[in-house]
Parts: structure tokens; sequence; C-alpha cells
């Protein structure tokens, strides 16, 4: 099985930061591309940040020039810099992940359990 850890929410005034990790573990053979989610109460999951094994990043335009992803290939590890924070950023950020699994190279997309931010005005 694979596993996604998340780490790193809290609560922040509004212009502050937080950083975000989501760290792969489990029956694990590549990590593709990875990806940050978040679902504010009363509204659907969208889609933050998404990054491919190579680099290639995607952003959503509500936070481009204010969020940074990256990812560390070797710790199968991804990370969300959130700058700029404002107080309509608050909600539940989920890492996503689509792994290869091993030994039997399954196609796995994987969840963690969500981390809270939220953004004080």
């Amino acid at each position: 099985q694979v596993q996604l850890v998340e780490s790193g929410g809290g609560l922040v005034q509004a212009g502050g930061s937080l950083r975000l990790s989501c760290a792969a573990s489990g029956r694990i053979s590549r990590v593709n591309t990875m990806g940050w989610y978040r679902q504010a109460p009363g509204k659907q999951r969208e889609l933050v940040a998404s990054i491919t094994s190579s680099g290639s990043t995607n952003y959503a335009d509500s936070v481009k020039g204010r969020f940074t992803i990256s990812r560390d290939n070797a710790k199968n590890t991804m990370y969300l810099q959130m700058d700029s924070l404002k107080p309509e950023d608050t909600a539940v950020y989920y890492c996503n992940a689509a792994v290869t699994g091993w030994p039997a190279s399954l196609s796995i997309n994987a969840w963690g359990q969500g981390t809270q931010v939220t953004v004080s005005s």
C-alpha cells in the first residue's frame, strides 16, 4: 500500500507564510505527478498546484505568484510554500500523488488525510 502524510498546516495572519510537506511511503516503484488540492467549507475540492516527476509545475490562477510547489524525488516528498496568504486561502489542504506501485507496477491514485490551513484577517 501507499501512504501520504501531510504536515505544516496551522493558523496564520493574513500576509503571513506557511510551508506544507507531503511524504509518500510504502510499496512504491515511482512517484509520478504530485499535487496539492484544497477544500473550503461548502465548496468543491480544487487543484492548487501540481508538479511532475521532472519538475514541470502548474498553478491555479488564484495562487500564482504567491505559492511555490517543489519536490525532492530522492525523499518522495513534495512541498508547498505559501506566501502572502489571504483569508480566502483558508481550507483543508490535501496531498495527491500518482504512484506506480511495487512489485506489481499497479497505478495508484493516493490521497493524504488533509491538513487545515486557517488565515485570519
